[in-house]
């Protein structure tokens, strides 16, 4: 019987060896004190890898063999309602039985109380299957979990501090309906001229004389948009001037919309009308919707003006959820190749012995395994962090524990917003990579429907665009690695002349090959900050080092110090990618040899696109940017 879990190596080895369980399972079962749940760390092992066969098996026999038709039949869509065919209907049936939708919820709310790693992991093994099927089944927890921890954040849920029982949420109606399969929900956000840009959001809130809030305006390119509830960003601020707290982002709120009510004769009355449903490239068993709202009655959510901060905690989630969902597609992809590869014979030879093809084979492995890594820590980090904040919110505590915890959890944080844009920006660009080079191996045939290599590069083309753009990831590392710099600036330059002596001194050969990595990526921040800071890195040099990132940190022109920064952006997160990548498995071969060979692979191309990244980023760039200004001038590295 194939199974999705059970025949990744790679996957097993974090599952089995890797994850320290024992922080994430006495988190989640409050030191293994939780009503029903497993009573030690050996019992929460086993109910783990249970869970992860379960989905691994049926990702493998019930979703991935009826990919081409799912594929074929897409979604329906008639007199404004949209539905399944049988075939998809019964996929999430079946999903329905094995009670998936409540996987990491609480047992008191009718979940499995599973960690929210066995869900990302889940999303990989589903994702290998189908990423759309991926997409639709993650807005039923997904939204639950959030209806869950929106109520923990604006205080109207009630936990036992003793037994970590959630005794009271304010959504408990809706998250019962997702739990039974009944319904789904939906975040809405973009907008006709609102993408990227969230400030520029119209749709609009309105609060009438008894207090009750009703939504009005139009959402586009809605994931799952048929579904029951959706949280939606709207504008409820006007804001004075641009100084005002409330101007651009700060006038967001959120707020939850039913999308129809269920009247006493069974009727439905609609709220919300489901304008179209997309005919996209791929994903093809998820609805893509444009909604209008025409003062539909909405609940707000936290305060007014807390929108976008909302938005980012499930954001944050959902970039990480997309890593492991674009790495299900890579494994996909790789799979197909490799089989396809094995079996195509020419000139004397499978095409896999052919010395390109075997190049592009090991690439696409050691790129997963990479990617892999960075999805594994960030969703590590993300679930302690979440888990260890709401013991910090509702537990009974000292002030020394409550300090302890702050610092615990303020790392944690840290390690998580480090890698989340890395791993969402290259799990989406290599899964368009790896798919169109599954179409390349196939040759002629990948271009036809018959082996399904162009089904994963339609599939993944929407990758990098979803959930945030990977230009948008890219931004946010460069500007995530200037920050730290300017406000540790010390720090930073102790780190690289530490690894400038571990390149040339370290024992370990391939200590030393990510010493020079690590060396690159180095030269590469600092020169972005050279560039970026320009007369204030001038003026914090002739002070004492102690004032460098107060005088670092003063008034900005983000037009004119961030360009340079902005236009290397994508280059420098790939180079940050291909770093913590070496870190991450150079702390798995020093634990465990057999992960060295990953090690290397990885650090033999690594190396190569280093050099390349850092210098076009140290080398090229005026040209261009003197044009875009409407000069012909350039400095003159642009003409070295």
């Amino acid at each position: 019987m194939a199974n999705f879990f059970r025949d990744n190596e790679d996957l097993r080895f974090y599952v089995e060896r890797w994850i320290d369980w024992e922080p994430i399972a006495r988190a989640t079962e409050h030191d293994f004190r939780s009503e029903g749940g497993p009573q030690n760390l050996g019992e929460a092992l086993d109910l783990y890898r249970d869970i992860l066969d379960m989905i691994g098996t049926f990702a493998a026999e019930e979703i991935a063999p009826h990919a081409a038709q799912i594929d074929r039949e897409g979604v329906l869509f008639q007199d404004g309602e949209a539905s399944f065919p049988p075939r998809l209907a019964s996929i999430f049936e079946k999903i329905r039985s094995m009670e998936l939708h409540g996987l990491c919820l609480p047992r008191e709310l009718g979940g499995t109380n599973a960690p929210a790693m066995l869900y990302f992991i889940g999303t990989e093994l589903f994702g290998r299957a189908d990423v759309s099927v991926m997409a639709h089944h993650g807005f039923h927890g997904g939204i639950a979990l959030a209806m869950l921890m929106f109520s923990m954040r604006e205080g109207t849920s009630e936990i036992d501090p003793e037994t970590g029982r959630i005794l009271k949420t304010r959504f408990r109606s809706y998250i019962d309906e997702i739990v039974r399969g009944e319904a789904w929900g939906c975040m809405d956000i973009t907008e006709p001229d609102a993408g990227s840009d969230m400030a520029r959001l119209r749709t609009r809130a309105e609060e009438d004389a008894e207090g009750n809030w009703f939504v009005t305006g139009q959402k586009i390119f809605i994931t799952s948009g048929h579904g029951k509830y959706h949280f939606v960003i709207a504008r409820t601020e006007e804001p004075k001037d641009e100084a005002d707290p409330f101007a651009g982002l700060g006038g967001l709120s959120m707020f939850l919309v039913p999308t129809y009510e269920d009247l006493p004769d069974g009727t439905r009355k609609r709220i919300v009308t489901l304008d179209r449903v997309e005919e996209k490239l791929g994903h093809h068993a998820s609805v893509t919707a444009a909604l209008s709202f025409d003062r539909a009655p909405a609940h707000l959510v936290g305060k007014r003006g807390e929108g976008f901060q909302y938005m980012l905690t499930m954001m944050n989630n959902a970039r990480i959820g997309v890593g492991f969902e674009t790495l299900g597609l890579c494994e996909a992809a790789l799979a197909i190749a490799r089989g396809y590869a094995a079996e195509r014979r020419s000139m004397g030879k499978s095409i896999d012995r052919h010395e390109m093809i075997a190049d592009y084979l090991d690439e696409m492995r050691t790129d997963i395994q990479g990617i892999r890594a960075l999805a594994m820590h960030g969703g590590v980090h993300e679930e302690l962090a979440q888990k260890k904040s709401l013991r910090l919110q509702f537990g009974r505590l000292s002030e020394i524990e409550r300090a302890r915890l702050g610092r615990e959890i303020a790392r944690h944080k840290r390690e998580a917003r480090r890698v989340t844009p890395l791993v969402k920006y290259l799990g989406a660009e290599k899964s368009v990579e790896m798919a169109r080079r599954a179409v390349q191996i196939h040759g002629g045939v990948g271009y036809t429907k018959e082996y399904g290599a162009e089904k994963l590069l339609r599939d993944a083309t929407v990758m990098p665009i979803y959930e945030g753009t990977s230009q948008i990831q890219s931004l946010m590392a460069m500007k995530d690695a200037l920050a730290g710099i300017l406000k540790r600036p010390a720090a930073f330059l102790r780190r690289g002349a530490e690894a400038r002596v571990r390149s040339v001194s370290a024992r370990d050969p391939l200590e030393r090959k990510l010493a020079r990595i690590q060396v690159l990526s180095h030269a590469a921040q600092q020169h972005l900050v050279v560039r970026t800071a320009g007369d204030k890195l001038g003026d914090a040099l002739r002070s004492p080092v102690g004032s460098w990132s107060t005088k670092l940190l003063g008034s900005w022109d983000p037009k004119r110090d961030f360009s340079y920064a902005m236009l290397h952006a994508e280059r420098l997160t790939r180079l940050l990618a291909d770093e913590a990548i070496g870190e991450l498995l150079f702390k798995q071969a020093q634990k465990h040899p057999d992960r060295r060979e990953v090690l290397e692979r990885h650090l033999e191309r690594a190396e190569i696109r280093a050099r390349h990244l850092a210098d076009a980023i140290t080398t090229t760039g005026d040209r261009l940017l003197a044009s875009l200004s409407g000069t012909d001038e350039a400095t003159p590295a642009a003409a070295e």
